[in-house]
């Protein structure tokens, strides 16, 4: 009983280890490296590439076989002189051969030459995942970060109006301010109270999302650590030509599309090399046992057996040269596609490259944006401060009414808020021009 309470206090420990564990952003990033089903896919396909260099290298390599057989003969049969007569036989064989491509058009350095950039096209291809999944998180993070410090900021407003209260009813009993500025205000602290459940309703519905990506399903429990580092950016400081340039050299997209355009390449010279003439060589040896008029098995002999295989040796040597000559426009047209699929790619590799360069102009236009807005609305909530600070200072003496005083806390806390939101949606459009410009991204 003690073992199984012991046992029950463990397992209890570590679900609520987990169920109180907070998650960074490189936590997120991570995981969803590790666990993300397409990235998993992705990584079995690279898997796969490399199998098939492993095919292409053993291109290179002789083949090598073996056969062994015994025949049964009943009638009008050669015998091992080559003499036909009437009688039954039993043939046994052995062969041992192996053949090897001397010259094959070249097409099996091609094949390794494909199989290697296969490989390297698959590397690109989950690198890129990767980065667009790590993007993906970092937004859907940034939004919970954003809505549990918006929720934060409401609830210390409603804070700050409770306490507004209390001192309005002392002016009120005073006689300094009418009976009406307290309808005012509690009608402010109502309309405070249903933005904190919706704003607790956004930090619910962002979580959810962001598990989503991850592929938690247990919601209730995941949350993300109470404050994250909004770091400063000096992306702004190179042109949005240097990031571009950049962004040719790092991007795995690009890399891709470029490794399509060689490979791309290498199937035409492939389909060309089916022009080429094949010259293989091979050797096989072997050996024959013949035994006729054989009426019980008993009467075989092992003497016999291995001596007729000793004597019936035989060695042989080839050298074959096999020359295309017509193949119902099979390689011509092959050749054709191979030119068109060639030229596809280099518009592919052509358009991935405009692509680019409008992605990097416009994440560049949209930081300058957001760093304008964010720098913007700094300066108002230090205006608005100052501006609520002496609306402040002139309710309390009973100098303005309870709506002027409403309005310009209203205007006040409007501030913090934008303050919040251009925070966040500066740091995150900073990332992507940091991205294009091969930073890391946490």
């Amino acid at each position: 009983m003690k073992t199984n309470t012991s046992i029950i206090c463990i397992l209890f420990c570590v679900l609520s280890t987990y169920s109180q564990k907070k998650w960074t952003l490189k936590n997120c990033i991570n995981y969803a490296i590790e666990n993300n089903i397409s990235i998993k896919q992705t990584q079995l396909d690279l898997e796969i590439s490399e199998i098939n260099k492993r095919g292409a290298v053993g291109n290179f390599l002789p083949d090598l076989n073996s056969s062994v057989g015994h025949s049964w003969q009943n009638g009008l049969t050669p015998g091992k002189s080559g003499v036909n007569s009437v009688k039954r036989q039993q043939t046994s064989n052995v062969l041992i051969s192996s053949n090897i491509v001397l010259y094959d058009g070249l097409r099996n350095i091609r094949n390794l030459h494909k199989a290697n950039l296969e490989i390297l096209a698959n590397q690109y291809l989950l690198e890129d995942m990767k980065d667009n999944i790590s993007l993906n998180i970092i937004n859907a993070y940034l939004q919970v970060a954003f809505n549990k410090e918006t929720l934060k900021i409401v609830i210390s407003q409603s804070e700050v109006n409770k306490k507004e209260l209390a001192q309005t009813q002392e002016l009120v009993a005073a006689g300094t301010i009418p009976q009406g500025d307290i309808l005012e205000i509690e009608s402010s602290i109502a309309d405070q109270e249903q933005t904190i459940i919706n704003t607790k309703n956004l930090v619910r519905i962002s979580k959810i999302n962001l598990a989503n990506i991850l592929a938690i399903t247990d919601y209730y429990s995941f949350d993300i650590i109470d404050t994250i580092e909004i770091t400063a950016t000096t992306i702004l400081e190179k042109t949005p030509f240097e990031i571009y340039s950049k962004a040719l050299e790092t991007k795995n997209d690009i890399k891709n599309s470029e490794i399509a355009l060689e490979i791309s390449g290498v199937n035409l010279k492939l389909s060309r090399g089916v022009n080429h003439p094949t010259f293989s060589g091979g050797y096989s040896f072997g050996s024959n046992y013949y035994n006729d008029n054989i009426v019980r098995p008993e009467d075989q002999t092992l003497g016999s057996f291995s001596t007729q295989l000793k004597e019936n040796k035989n060695h042989n040597f080839f050298l074959r040269l096999n020359i295309p000559i017509f193949n119902r426009l099979q390689t011509s047209n092959s050749i054709r596609n191979s030119k068109i699929n060639l030229e596809k790619s280099k518009l592919a590799l052509e358009q991935s490259k405009i692509d680019l360069k409008s992605k990097v102009n416009q994440s560049y236009n949209d930081v300058l944006a957001a760093h304008a807005v964010f720098e913007a609305s700094e300066k108002s909530l230090v205006a608005r401060k100052e501006a609520f600070r002496y609306s402040q200072e002139k309710f309390d003496l009973g100098l303005l009414n309870s709506f002027d005083f409403s309005l310009a806390r209203v205007r006040f806390e409007n501030a913090e808020n934008d303050v919040i939101k251009a925070k966040y949606d500066y740091f995150f459009k900073a990332k992507v021009l940091e991205f294009y410009f091969g930073m890391p991204l946490y």
